[in-house]
């Protein structure tokens, strides 16, 4: 009897994109944040996506001292695979968001493959009682553009290679696609690669099926058998890309850094009923949640006695 697939559920617990006046369920103190990546395990999360923030304010804060205080908390009390962001906020220096990464060594560390636009304006429309000026600033700002140059993504993957941390490559639009073909080709990086595709945040690909598809197709061309797929959907489109792509052989990553609802109206009250819900439907379909250990096989991780946390 053929063997069900194996489904990589990750989850991306606070992030850089969402601020605190937006929903009271988004974790922002160190806590917060080590309770729901815990949760989030124990419901069928093989992968936390770890950022860190202010606990005064929720800014985002990008300093190796933020993150040590829920890192060792969530080691001790989960086997899940931590990840922890290189992309910190649109905002920040390449020097600012390595940091974390390369003080602690993580098993898995995200990498955006390309500079974009990144807007966040139109969630003011949706939000229009910030109770923070940072945030009011931060949401409203027209001009960011995310820089993550050739050189700065070289800077990265020379820094946090050596160490043993692999990548969760975050592909925003076919563009990006190509541009980790490059660094393949170059010997920078190896198989198998992790590369998670993102829908419908404003800057990068839309959310449309025929986006899902053509940035599967691409990366099928490219990489043949040496990538294993994940999407993530931004906001309301979390739970049917999620659908698509795991019918389609994919992981999945929900959270919320990329989404507050659990459905139409209805905020998440925690990150754990978002990792509940898409593995129902990931169940649904006959599949089977991928365990943290599985994970590191599939993703051929190092290990968690090998982190520096």
């Amino acid at each position: 009897m053929a063997k069900p697939r194996k489904v990589i559920i990750t989850c991306a617990v606070t992030g850089a994109i969402h601020t605190p006046s937006m929903s009271q369920y988004l974790p922002v103190s160190a806590s917060e944040i080590a309770d729901a990546a815990i949760g989030a395990a124990k419901a069928g999360a093989a992968v936390v996506h770890l950022h860190a923030r202010d606990p005064q304010d929720g800014r985002p804060d990008q300093s190796p001292e933020a993150f040590a205080p829920f890192l060792g908390v969530i080691k001790q009390a989960s086997n899940c695979v931590v990840n922890i962001t290189t992309g910190g906020a649109p905002t920040m220096t390449v020097e600012e968001r390595v940091r974390p990464a390369e003080t602690h060594r993580p098993e898995v560390a995200s990498l955006n493959m390309g500079s974009m636009n990144f807007g966040l304006f139109p969630m003011l429309k949706r939000f229009p009682d910030l109770k923070h000026q940072w945030e009011r600033d931060y949401v409203g700002n027209k001009n960011i553009i995310f820089n993550n140059s050739f050189g700065q993504i070289e800077y990265i993957l020379t820094t946090l290679g050596p160490l043993g941390t692999r990548f969760e490559f975050e592909c925003y639009d076919t563009a990006h696609l190509y541009n980790l073909k490059h660094f393949l080709d170059e010997g920078l990086v190896k198989a198998p690669l992790f590369i998670q595709t993102v829908f419908g945040l404003m800057g990068g690909i839309g959310a449309h099926p025929e986006d899902v598809l053509h940035m599967k197709r691409t990366a099928d061309r490219l990489f043949g058998d040496q990538y294993r797929w994940s999407v993530l959907g931004a906001g309301k489109n979390q739970l049917p890309i999620a659908a698509m792509a795991a019918a389609m052989g994919g992981n999945v990553r929900v959270g919320l850094e990329d989404s507050l609802w659990l459905g139409p109206g209805q905020l998440a009250k925690s990150n754990a009923e978002q990792v509940t819900k898409v593995r129902q439907i990931i169940e649904g379909l006959g599949l089977e949640v991928a365990t943290p250990d599985e994970a590191r096989e599939i993703l051929v991780l190092k290990g968690a006695d090998k982190v520096g946390f």
